[in-house]
Formats: structure tokens, C-alpha cells, sequence
């Protein structure tokens, strides 16, 4: 398993951007913009190749995020996503979002803490039981 990012909530992302990066020296090392979703991804390190800091700007968003909204989760590349799926599911965790594209799938911690659990290399093929899994909660 290898540690990705962690994601948190931004409002202002220029802001942000001189916080993180101008004050704190953060560098950015790729960006995502989704404007049919209305968001954008901004990942930030110390160096290219360190876990990353994933800064979330939903674009036209009013939510008042409070102190509980501003994070987001973990993230984790692993090995294989069905097997650690089962292994955590064997073990007594919920799957909060099943793996069902091969590729992404969420989980909490005993803490409510929200896990990404990403697949490493290219996304596996969907197989059951993950395929027709319902989503369960909030992840």
C-alpha cells in the first residue's frame, strides 16, 4: 500500500493557492479541471513524487463548510482493490462505496474517518460481487 493524498475543501482557491504554496512553499504537481461537475482538483507536495495535498474547489458552492466539511479523506494506491476490499469486508468494515469500476472504492475508519482506496496501475476488470453492490451511507 502506498500513501496518495489527502483531500481537503477549499472556497477560495487563489487563496488557498498563495497559503499552501507562497507561504507554506508547497509546490503544485498536477491539476484536474471538471467543468461539467463545476469543480477543480489542485494537488500539492513538497517535492514532485511526495504524497500530495489534494485541494477541492467546487466552483460555485455556497455550502458553508464548517470545520467538519474542510476534510475530506485519505487516500491509498493498493495492490489489488478486490482482495483488500474482501479482507476489510471478512474483517467486519462496511464498503461504504464498492469497487465496482475496478478502480476507486471508500471506506471509514472506527474513527469516521473517510479511506480512499484506489487501485495501483490500470483499474481491474468489474467483477461481482463489487459489480452490483450498492453504495452504502456517506463516504
Amino acid at each position: 500500500m502506498k500513501f496518495l493524498h489527502t483531500m481537503v475543501r477549499v472556497k477560495d482557491l487563489d487563496q488557498s493557492m498563495h497559503f499552501y504554496c507562497d507561504l507554506l512553499g508547497l509546490v503544485e504537481t498536477r491539476r484536474k479541471e471538471v467543468p461539467e461537475a463545476k469543480f477543480t482538483l489542485v494537488y500539492l507536495a513538497t517535492k514532485p513524487g511526495e504524497p500530495e495535498v489534494e485541494l477541492t474547489y467546487n466552483w460555485d458552492s455556497d455550502e458553508d463548510y464548517g470545520d467538519s466539511r474542510h476534510f475530506g479523506h485519505l487516500a491509498f494506491e493498493v495492490e489489488n482493490i478486490y482482495q483488500l476490499c474482501q479482507q476489510l469486508q471478512d474483517a467486519g468494515v462496511t464498503i461504504n462505496r464498492p469497487p465496482r469500476d475496478g478502480r476507486m472504492a471508500f471506506v471509514r475508519s472506527p474513527d469516521n474517518i473517510s479511506i480512499e482506496l484506489l487501485q495501483a496501475g490500470d483499474k481491474l476488470e468489474p467483477q461481482e460481487p463489487w459489480l452490483s453492490m450498492e453504495s452504502i451511507g456517506h463516504w
